[in-house]
C-alpha cells in the first residue's frame, strides 16, 4: 500500500495600505482660485468706477469748452 503524505506550509499574506493625502494641495489651490477671482472682481469694477469719472471729466471739459466759446463769440459780436 501507498503512503499518503500530505504537507501543509503556512501562507503568510501581508497587505499594504498606502495613503496618500492630496487634500491639502486641493485645499489650497481652491482658496488661490477664489482669491484669484475676488481679486479680478475687484480690479474690473474700479476700472468701470474710473471710466465712469473719466467720461464725466471729459463731458464737463467739453461744457467748458463750448461756454468759452459762446462767451467767444458773444465778446467779437460786441466789439462789432
Amino acid at each position: 500500500m501507498a503512503e499518503e503524505r500530505i504537507v501543509e506550509t503556512p501562507s503568510t499574506h501581508t497587505t499594504v495600505i498606502e495613503r496618500q493625502s492630496g487634500g491639502g494641495g486641493t485645499l489650497i489651490a481652491v482658496v488661490l482660485l477664489i482669491a484669484v477671482l475676488i481679486g479680478g472682481y475687484y480690479l474690473f469694477s474700479r476700472q468701470g468706477a474710473q471710466n465712469s469719472k473719466d467720461a464725466a471729466i471729459t463731458s464737463a471739459a467739453k461744457s467748458v469748452g463750448s461756454a468759452a466759446d459762446k462767451a467767444g463769440d458773444a465778446v467779437e459780436k460786441s466789439t462789432q
